[in-house]
């Protein structure tokens, strides 16, 4: 290393393999390609090393650059938390906060609730980006996951803060001219509406009822990669979908949907998934506990 990298020009390379693009990083920060580019072959000059391929479409990480991101990774989380161990205002959390969630959670339930944060702490800056893919926390430099079901990566920590369970339901018009399946395996021969979301196994659902967990393969003509569209179609009598209690449960209340196998449900609840110890981060801790709250209505 032939000098010591500056923070800014770390946190600006954590920026630029965030969003894969100099020009999306410049816009960003409200700055020129010009003086990203610059920064960033600083950057490179002081560690010694390449640290990006870049070609006119993106840019990616070489294999010290891999290493040295995440090193500034928790270089950057290390400068915050020691702002934030000295901060004598404890009582308002300030600062940036990027949470994920998947789409339709994500406007109906989290949404709100970040607005009533944000009322509360008026000092926190929060980005909110609904995905309904797999999210890498720490790669794409998220301080926090508000997922329906829960992590299984082994360095991330968990915290389920409500319970939820997805359920069968049908519109009464499908049920009418379809009949209605007496058993988990009869759906095979039914119509089912398919959602590919985040981590979810696709066409093969999982539910536990009288007889312990038992799985299915279904299929249909309908299939989607969002939750929304997937209620909306089974409102028009489409077929059987598995959804979220806190998604269809007010349909299901005026007869929009009828319950299909009530006896069965696939256990659903809803878990912050977070890189480092609440502890660590009064900001994160007081995001978490304050969705807790509000997702469980108290």
């Amino acid at each position: 290393m032939k000098n010591m990298p500056e923070l800014d020009d770390l946190q600006l390379f954590a920026g630029v393999v965030r969003l894969k693009s100099f020009a999306a990083t410049a816009r960003a920060l409200g700055v020129s390609n010009a003086f990203v580019s610059k920064r960033i072959g600083m950057l490179e000059y002081a560690m010694g090393v390449r640290l990006l391929h870049r070609t006119t479409r993106t840019v990616t990480l070489t294999e010290q650059g891999s290493v040295v991101h995440g090193w500034a990774l928790r270089i950057l989380e290390d400068v915050e938390q020691m702002g934030e161990a000295v901060s004598t205002e404890k009582m308002a959390p300030a600062g940036l906060l990027r949470i994920c969630t998947s789409s339709g959670f994500g406007r109906n339930r989290v949404s709100p609730a970040l607005s009533a944060l944000a009322k509360r702490y008026p000092a926190l800056e929060i980005q909110l980006e609904l995905l309904d893919r797999s999210v890498d926390l720490i790669a794409e430099d998220f301080h926090l996951d508000i997922r329906v079901g829960r992590a299984h990566e082994p360095h991330l920590i968990s915290r389920r803060i409500a319970s939820n369970a997805r359920v069968l339901c049908a519109a009464p018009a499908y049920l009418a001219e379809h009949g209605t399946p007496d058993t988990l395996a009869g759906l095979a021969a039914h119509r089912c509406i398919v959602i590919r979301e985040r981590n979810e196994d696709f066409g093969r659902w999982t539910l536990r009822g009288p007889h312990g967990l038992e799985t299915v393969k279904v299929r249909g003509p309908l299939s989607a990669s969002n939750g929304e569209v997937v209620h909306g179609w089974a409102l028009d009598g489409h077929g059987i979908i598995l959804r979220s209690v806190w998604d269809v449960g007010p349909s299901i209340e005026r007869g929009e949907l009828v319950r299909v196998l009530p006896g069965y449900e696939q256990p659903a609840d809803v878990w912050a998934i977070y890189p480092s110890r609440l502890s660590t981060s009064a900001r994160l801790r007081v995001c978490v506990e304050f969705l807790e709250d509000w997702l469980q209505g108290r």
